[in-house]
């Protein structure tokens, strides 16, 4: 019984979704230079980055603050080559694992580097009458999202 319900909780939402599209009259591009086509023409686009380690979601003009990059200094533009997701309100179009970066170019502007709010570590070992606190400022540095350029493909 308990394997029914799950067959039928996992093909639930597959059934939604194909309802949700017929209804909706979407349309679903049939190949990724249409799927890019789609997604230009949007008003607003958005794009699951990895950077540092760590995946964020970007949009234009957005204000990232990331762990403190030793290399970058004020002013330097970073290139955002490791990009898993680009979409739109209406669609969106997923990378294996990564999308190649001719298709789609992030560029961010390291804006200032800073540091967070006070940290206190207390460490005490009960009746020894060991108390310690330790204090610290974590480093971060501080990048301006800029346009997401979806690059027009030429055709010969």
């Amino acid at each position: 019984m308990a394997a029914l319900a799950n067959v039928l909780r996992c093909s639930l939402p597959l059934r939604v979704a194909a309802t949700r599209a017929i209804h909706a009259g979407s349309v679903v591009p049939e190949s990724t230079s249409a799927a890019l086509q789609l997604i230009r023409s949007q008003s607003s686009q958005y794009v699951v980055a990895s950077f540092a380690g760590t995946k964020y979601i970007i949009t234009p003009r957005d204000l990232l603050t990331v762990p403190h990059l030793r290399d970058a200094k004020v002013g330097d533009i970073l290139v955002l080559d490791e990009i898993h997701e680009l979409g739109s309100r209406e669609y969106t179009l997923r990378g294996n694992p990564v999308i190649p970066p001719n298709q789609v170019k992030v560029q961010a502007t390291v804006v200032e580097h800073t540091k967070g709010q006070m940290e206190f570590i207390f460490k005490k070992k009960r009746r020894k009458g060991y108390r310690k606190t330790i204090k610290h400022k974590q480093p971060y540095t501080r990048l301006r999202i800029g346009e997401i350029e979806i690059p027009v493909e030429q055709s010969s």
